[in-house]
């Protein structure tokens, strides 16, 4: 299972870094084209900070916080510690979307956004969605199937 988990992740970093090359090489030029008027278009931008433009040109920050969580992501999957399918999800996820966007921030000092909703106004791109859907399968996961929240739970009520 972890070599799945893994090549998985891997495919998702990888989609990630093939549409991200295409966005530079034939978005970047003309800036932003509508694809649905009024909804949806594709607009090249170089965001230097977290979700929104936060923190902007905190670059080692988002380094270091990425490859810490994907190190413990990998770490939990290579142990094998956790088999519920909705927390492997999580994982690929959260992973392959990390990874895209940190290969950005390493070798470009910036993550190319380019996925703009009118109804949404930041700019993002496909590992950023990767991880918003992971986030929310791993609380999804944490709440309902896993012993976290009851292990606390019992905690605060033994004192």
């Amino acid at each position: 299972m972890p070599f799945i988990v893994l090549l998985s992740a891997a495919i998702i970093a990888g989609i990630d870094q093939l549409i991200k090359f295409w966005v530079s090489s034939f978005l970047k030029p003309i800036g932003s084209v509508d694809v649905i008027p009024g909804l949806f278009s594709l607009t090249y931008l170089e965001n230097k900070g977290a979700a929104f433009g936060i923190m902007s040109n905190m670059r080692w920050v988002f380094i270091v916080f990425t490859l810490i969580i994907v190190v413990i992501l990998i770490y939990i999957v290579l142990k094998n510690k956790i088999k519920n399918k909705l927390f492997i999800v999580s994982a690929i996820l959260l992973i392959g979307g990390g990874i895209g966007n940190l290969i950005d921030r390493i070798f470009f000092g910036y993550v190319v956004d380019y996925l703009s909703l009118s109804f949404f106004s930041p700019v993002c791109n496909f590992a950023d969605y990767c991880i918003t859907a992971g986030t929310v399968l791993l609380v999804i996961y944490l709440v309902f199937y896993s012993d976290f929240l009851k292990n606390k739970k019992k905690v605060e009520s033994d004192e």
